[in-house]
């Protein structure tokens, strides 16, 4: 693999990638750029796939708050070739196949470059199927009116539109990591589950019933009607129930860390403290639990499309029967609750589907975040590097940075599975009693562990401002 990599270097140093800043961004040009993105982003989501007919199914409907796409739009793909390449990247180089110092600017420049190649094979791999699989159906209307009754052209159009898509993405994200603040993936999740929620509270639309499908118009429309509050609200309450309990417990969380005390070697007085957050290795594992858990799906309903039913049968885009089946996550009360509703499937299966969604986050959270942090530079020897360059070392060791990484093996590896665990444990919870608005547990756990993450680094960068002389120190310059 070292060789191939190093005959595929010239290559992947010449990956087209948007140029960073020479020096210091000021905080508020980081604002500005981040959201400048995220205008772009919300009118990329309003803009439809030409020649798309209004009946084309999603395939990722029932993963669109992960995914951070809009259905139909030019940006349908979403982060999910990100993600699906970042997937790939971390099981290489947890596995020690992919051997690459990212410590160093040459290590840094192949790995970079293998990333845009991995998720440009992954747009090109996720468009495919659309078309293919009969999921995006071309508007015969277009085609003859258009491409004088063409089909495949307006096919090849809208291939081509979803690639166009997916690249935006990929450059939209660059740019906020360098240009903004936090990262493009995290701005889009939060972006589209906070419009999914503002949607799950205030939609006057009713759906199902003669009530509105937001939370508050629902409340009072039920209450002025005089009807069942536990017939017609009780899902909805505990819905709302979960919202905050999932937004208190996030919140609580993020604030618990072990905290390792920190000395500068020349600086007498000065002092600091490395945190070791609980969720260590953030929530981002998380998605990339999730997004392989949508791969898998969507391969199994992408095969039941083309007449393939040996994984499971689908029906409405959801899995009925077969290994995909017992695959699929829960995702809302409705998946599990057999004593409401009539599932279709005997107990023991709904009790063995809950069983594996539960070990498949608990043990994938846990991987991931392992994998997570290593590729981060976020693991024990990244960190003692870190802090033997900044001059700083922990009171009553040796100033070495083998015995910095020994001294930090006793707390970030376990930390990090620990809550790796406890978020995978966390999502699956709060998918079991579904959340308020479209989204799912997951993604509503994301967004409000991203959006915390996003606010502290904000209140960083408002620090490093006030006092220019810290971002030397943080390695901000």
């Amino acid at each position: 693999m070292g060789e191939l990599l190093d005959r595929l270097e010239p290559l992947l140093a010449a990956m087209p990638a948007v140029r960073g800043p020479e020096g210091h961004v000021h905080f508020k040009n980081k604002l500005i750029w981040t959201a400048g993105i995220l205008i772009l982003y919300f009118v990329l989501s309003n803009i439809t796939i030409f020649g798309l007919d209004p009946s084309s199914q999603d395939l990722f409907a029932y993963w669109r708050a992960l995914l951070a796409g809009a259905s139909g739009s030019i940006i349908h793909l979403g982060i999910g070739p990100i993600v699906t390449a970042s997937i790939v990247l971390q099981l290489l180089k947890g596995a020690d196949i992919l051997r690459i110092d990212t410590s160093e600017t040459r290590g840094q420049v192949i790995y970079m470059g293998l990333q845009k190649v991995l998720i440009l094979v992954m747009i090109l791999i996720e468009s495919a199927p659309m078309l293919i699989g009969g999921f995006m159906v071309p508007d015969p209307t277009v085609a003859t009116n258009v491409f004088g009754g063409n089909a495949t052209f307006v096919s090849a159009v809208i291939f081509l539109q979803l690639v166009i898509g997916g690249i935006l993405i990929v450059m939209m994200d660059e740019v906020v990591t360098k240009w903004g603040i936090g990262s493009g993936v995290g701005l889009f999740i939060i972006a589209g589950i906070s419009q999914a929620l503002i949607n799950g509270f205030f939609n006057w639309t009713p759906v199902s019933d003669p009530y509105p499908i937001g939370f508050f118009p629902r409340l009072v429309a039920i209450g002025l009607d005089g009807a069942n509050y536990i017939q017609y609200f009780g899902a909805d309450l505990l819905a709302f129930v979960t919202t905050i309990a999932i937004f208190l417990v996030i919140v609580y969380v993020e604030s618990t860390r072990i905290e390792i005390p920190l000395a500068h070697a020349q600086v007498r007085g000065a002092r600091s403290r490395f945190p070791v957050k609980l969720i260590y290795a953030s929530v981002l594992p998380m998605i990339l639990v999730r997004v392989l858990q949508a791969n898998i799906q969507m391969l199994g309903l992408f095969l039941n499309n083309i007449g393939i039913t040996i994984f499971g049968t689908f029906e409405n885009q959801a899995p009925v029967s077969g290994l995909m089946y017992y695959l699929a996550p829960i995702n809302s009360p409705s998946d599990w609750m057999w004593w409401t509703t009539d599932l279709g499937h005997e107990v023991w299966q709904v009790v063995l589907r809950m069983g594996i969604d539960t070990i498949v986050m608990v043990v994938g959270g846990a991987l991931f975040a392992l994998f997570w942090i290593k590729t981060a530079g976020l693991d024990s020897k990244d960190v003692a590097r870190q802090i033997q360059n900044s001059q700083m070392s922990i009171p009553g060791f040796r100033r070495n940075p083998q015995v910095l990484e020994k001294y930090l093996d006793r707390y970030i590896p376990r930390v990090t599975v620990i809550g790796g665990v406890f978020i995978g444990i966390l999502s699956v919870i709060a998918n079991l009693f579904g959340v308020i608005g479209a989204v799912s547990g997951t993604g509503l756990l994301l967004t409000v562990s991203i959006t915390y993450r996003l606010y502290e680094e904000i209140a960083s960068q408002q620090i490093m401002e006030m006092y220019p002389f810290m971002r030397g120190f943080f390695g901000k310059e």
